[in-house]
């Protein structure tokens, strides 16, 4: 028996968490929803024996019957369309738009709290690989009053809806820092670079104090790092913590497991990496399970 998902977007994000749903043994995908009838991701699903609907939303609610749990890898503005009407007809959200709804979620952090949610936000790809990070500093010294998170990423791995959410991106990954780490004053800030070869996603994280507990520091950042590591095995610390004046610096670079788009687009990786980790989650909790799948059936068939 198998948690059933759909999958609603079928771009870069989209045909990510499909590779990472079919490898798990406690999902299913029953449905892969696009706009595009002959978009590349629609051929993927297809390809690999999913039914797939090119009618988007409309297509989606039409099958309400074919899942349970919904992976959202739209953009922000169409999340806030059809979300409240999915939450309404029971089904749960995993939200990997940057839109600012549902419970902000870091799996290894507060994922246990949250298997009961009706829209988990799973905030944005800097906020899944800064976010332990952050909180880890700032537990370790309390006085902490500046944060500052700076993600580049490589322009490949950024599609047309990254591009058009940048400004919920940094709303969003402000909002979870704060959250997180009870800090006000946070800034988030992304480069998307255009360099060839690609350059891989690393994320900085700075942290202003009028004293550091640099050992302290380090002993949580450890352990954070060892919990993210449990789900993305290509999350590595670059720069080790020290401590410059009143700043207290990392650096981390994400390696992607290379599922849809090249190992550089670590940041896609670990944002469909925490949403799959949630939907396990749930699954191991007991959410409402579908039967086994049968041999696919196209429901709205673009073949």
């Amino acid at each position: 028996m198998t948690l059933r998902t759909a999958i609603i977007g079928s771009g870069n994000i989209g045909c990510d968490v499909l590779c990472k749903v079919q490898r798990s043994a406690l999902l299913d995908c029953t449905l892969f929803a696009g706009r595009n009838a002959s978009s590349p991701g629609l051929a993927l699903a297809r390809a690999r024996g999913v039914p797939v609907t090119d009618r988007g939303a409309e297509g989606l609610f039409a099958a309400l019957d074919s899942f349970d749990v919904v992976f959202d890898a739209t953009s922000s503005a169409a999340h806030q369309a059809h979300a409240p009407a999915l939450e309404a007809a029971g089904k749960v959200v995993v939200n990997l738009t940057p839109a600012p709804n549902g419970a902000l979620c870091v799996p290894s952090l507060n994922g246990d709290a949250l298997l009961k949610a009706g829209n988990i936000n799973m905030i944005t790809c800097g906020g899944q690989a800064s976010i332990p990070i952050a909180q880890a500093m700032t537990q370790a010294n309390p006085d902490i009053n500046y944060l500052e998170v700076v993600s580049s990423i490589s322009a490949e791995s950024a599609g047309p809806a990254t591009r058009l959410n940048l400004n919920h991106y940094i709303e969003t990954t402000e909002s979870a820092l704060r959250q997180f780490t009870g800090c006000s004053n946070v800034k988030a800030i992304l480069n998307i670079n255009p360099a060839k070869p690609n350059v891989y996603m690393q994320t900085a994280i700075s942290a202003l104090a009028a004293h550091h507990d640099l050992a302290a520091a380090k002993a949580a950042i450890a352990k954070a790092v060892a919990r993210l590591r449990a789900a993305v095995p290509g999350y590595d610390v670059i720069v080790e913590p020290h401590v410059t004046g009143d700043r207290l610096f990392t650096m981390v670079r994400v390696t992607g497991a290379g599922d849809y788009l090249d190992p550089s687009a670590g940041n896609l990786d670990i944002i469909t990496a925490a949403a799959t980790k949630m939907a396990e989650a749930i699954a191991r909790a007991g959410g409402r399970r579908g039967a086994a799948p049968a041999v696919p059936q196209p429901m709205e068939s673009v073949a």
